[in-house]
């Protein structure tokens, strides 16, 4: 079986409910993912949004995940380290954790919430960004699994 990230409120393609947005409680989604490559000593996730006005807008930035974990609670905390010791960087509101689905009226966006497979640990703080993550991940992604869900206002 494959690598792969599941999430009990909502589909692939499918709409993300409103909690789990701007105009709800603006909590992270219970997210479920099982099969993970052999070799697996971490794993990274990163949500964002490649439709919003000004080019992609992360959303989310975890990494440092234990190789045990195989989910994320709904409403996970948005503090720099979590109790099982993984690490959250800033998202495009400035903040750390979770910021959900907030596009402008229009058209629905689509939200990427992408988990890597990493060989290692990476050597980062807490609060960095995506593109910090990706580059020290360079050669250490064994694998990756993705998740989309929609949204619109």
């Amino acid at each position: 079986m494959a690598f792969a990230l599941t999430s009990p409120a909502f589909a692939e393609g499918g709409t993300i409910p409103n909690p789990f947005t701007c105009e709800g409680r603006d909590v992270s989604p219970l997210l479920h993912w099982s099969n993970p490559p052999e070799g697996t000593q971490s794993f990274a996730l990163i949500c964002d949004d490649p439709d919003a006005p000004v080019g992609t807008w992360v959303h989310w930035v975890l990494f440092n995940l234990p190789p045990e974990t195989r989910e994320l609670p709904e409403g996970l905390p948005t503090q720099d380290t979590l109790p099982n010791r993984a690490r959250q960087g800033l998202n495009d509101f400035k903040r750390v954790g979770y910021g959900g689905p907030c596009p402008p009226p229009g058209n629905p966006h689509r939200y990427y919430f992408r988990l890597y497979a990493l060989n290692t640990m990476l050597d980062l703080k807490p609060r960095v960004t995506k593109s910090q993550v990706l580059e020290a991940a360079k050669g250490h992604i064994l694998g990756e699994t993705q998740l989309m869900g929609r949204f619109r206002r």
